[in-house]
């Protein structure tokens, strides 16, 4: 099935339509068809499931507005279209989705309710439709996207694949729609990650802003191979734990992890940064955490009151990175993405929590990552920190971490620069791996410093600045001006911090005070 071909199909009988206006309606519109297409697959597993066992399967949808009884097109000219489906759609399935009890063909259908013995298989339906809208205001033209998405065959294990790669077009133009600090993170990225992370059934792995699930079935997949039995199956099933404040993300990911044989994806719509860290009990804590937090945005102060005085910030990655060390189990593994702001900031915050990663934590690697991983999106420069929640053999008194190492990932050869045409590819990520098991130090002249350790103590005598192992400046990049000027004032800072530093070293050395 040509996927291009889907999507762009999609695309154009939607511009056609009055209702939708830009590619976030189109999105939200096309995903949440998917959602009910996909839903209805995995309740005809729950029905043969419950058949063999003799018992009876009750959708939390009511039986008219099942996909199954009103997307279908048998070519018989009874399907619903034009003014009738946008009426059905309108006025039943979404109002009763969302709980509320209609009329509709003579009937009255009764809402959709959750109570606390709703099993999370069937509660996901009204969560993930809480705040989601229908746009189209042409019936015709929703019934050939209906119609589209019903070519689909979710059941069938190729049609499965190719939905992989039409949701990663859905992703792509989701990162086009999406607002400033927010960028879904390459396939090549979070499989190398959850590979060195190397998560084992029996784990949970967290995400605390799972955007479409990304990290989450990076983690399935890897765990995948490792199910022998049905008590594997059931560990699998519990293995994967989400949060996303978005309902679009939200929808992806809930749909992502369905397709990925999760019957009850445990993921949260909620802030994760508005819980008060002093309220996490161990139930709430995971073994394994991969995650992107989105940076270059701020947070208000009654955010922030949720976190001990010494890690408050305005930086939402900040908090993320605070969050993540109440949120990770004893010997838990940890592997973050983090703008290079938090390498040399020398704000409070930044500075407290790079030194309780090197006194609670092993902050064992950090990779430097080239600038146009998220290209054309943002030029952010950014870093993998790996972390875990242990003192390692041998670490000096005071500190969990012995050493940190750094490493640069250059470019591959034969690009300049990664692009939507030319990605990050997961084999673009062998130089670490080669690098990781066997580290060397990689200073010459020839690479500058593309490897190189320091102890725990050596850069906190560095006034924690992480900024190591830098890329080497050929040529200036040029910036959006958003990013130019938060680079410039955070490595101002970093300056004016370390001038800071020098100078009172130089009067503890001469004994004086010098007045500013």
């Amino acid at each position: 099935m040509p996927v291009n071909n889907i999507i762009k199909r999609i695309q154009n009988i939607m511009r056609s339509d009055a209702g939708i206006n830009g590619d976030a309606q189109r999105i939200e519109q096309m995903t949440w068809m998917f959602f009910l297409k996909v839903y209805d697959t995995q309740e005809e597993t729950w029905e043969y499931k419950a058949h063999k066992d003799k018992k009876e399967y009750v959708s939390i949808i009511p039986e008219p507005l099942r996909w199954r009884n009103w997307a279908i097109d048998n070519k018989d000219g009874n399907a619903l279209t034009g003014d009738a489906l946008l009426n059905f759609i309108n006025n039943a399935l979404f109002p009763v989705i969302k709980g509320q009890d209609v009329e509709y063909d003579g009937q009255k259908i009764k809402g959709i309710t959750v109570t606390a013995d709703t099993p999370r298989s069937k509660s996901i339906v009204p969560e993930t439709f809480a705040d989601l809208n229908q746009y189209m205001k042409d019936g015709t033209l929703l019934r050939q996207v209906v119609n589209i998405v019903n070519e689909i065959e979710f059941d069938d294990a190729a049609d499965r694949h190719t939905f992989g790669d039409i949701y990663e077009g859905i992703l792509k133009d989701l990162q086009s729609a999406g607002n400033a600090g927010e960028f879904y993170t390459p396939r090549a990225l979070t499989d190398f990650i959850v590979k060195m992370l190397n998560p084992q059934l029996g784990e949970t792995f967290g995400d605390f802003t799972s955007g479409t699930g990304g990290f989450l079935t990076s983690a399935l997949n890897h765990l995948a191979p490792q199910v022998k039995s049905a008590a594997d199956n059931d560990k699998l099933q519990r293995a994967a734990v989400g949060q996303e404040w978005k309902p679009l993300p939200y929808l992806l990911s809930i749909t992502n992890l369905l397709l990925h044989d999760i019957e009850a994806p445990n993921i949260r719509h909620c802030d994760s940064l508005g819980t008060n860290v002093s309220d996490f009990k161990e139930s709430d804590r995971v073994d394994v955490i991969g995650m992107n937090p989105p940076y270059g945005g701020s947070t208000g102060t009654s955010v922030q009151s949720n976190f001990p005085s010494a890690y408050r910030s305005s930086e939402t990655a900040d908090l993320f990175i605070a969050l993540i060390m109440y949120r990770l189990k004893a010997g838990g593994r940890c592997g973050v993405i983090i703008p290079d702001g938090f390498l040399f900031g020398t704000d409070g915050a930044k500075l407290a929590l790079k030194e309780n990663l090197l006194r609670k934590f092993n902050l064992h690697t950090i990779i430097r990552l080239p600038g146009s991983i998220f290209s054309p999106y943002t030029s952010i420069a950014t870093n993998i920190l790996f972390f875990n929640n242990e003192k390692a053999d041998d670490a000096a008194e005071g500190f969990c971490t012995k050493e940190t190492w750094f490493y640069r990932l250059d470019m591959p050869d034969g690009y300049k620069h990664f692009s939507k045409t030319k990605p990050m590819k997961v084999e673009h990520t062998q130089p670490i791996q080669d690098w990781w098991n066997n580290r060397q130090e990689i200073v010459n002249d020839e690479v500058g410093e593309k490897s190189r350790v320091f102890t725990a103590q050596q850069l906190l005598d560095l006034d924690c600045n992480f900024d190591q192992c830098k890329f080497p400046k050929d040529e200036e990049e040029v910036l959006p001006p958003d990013e130019l000027l938060r680079n410039y004032w955070q490595q101002r800072e970093a300056l004016d911090h370390k001038i800071d530093a020098t100078l009172k070293k130089i009067e503890e050395l001469l004994n004086i005070k010098i007045n500013k």
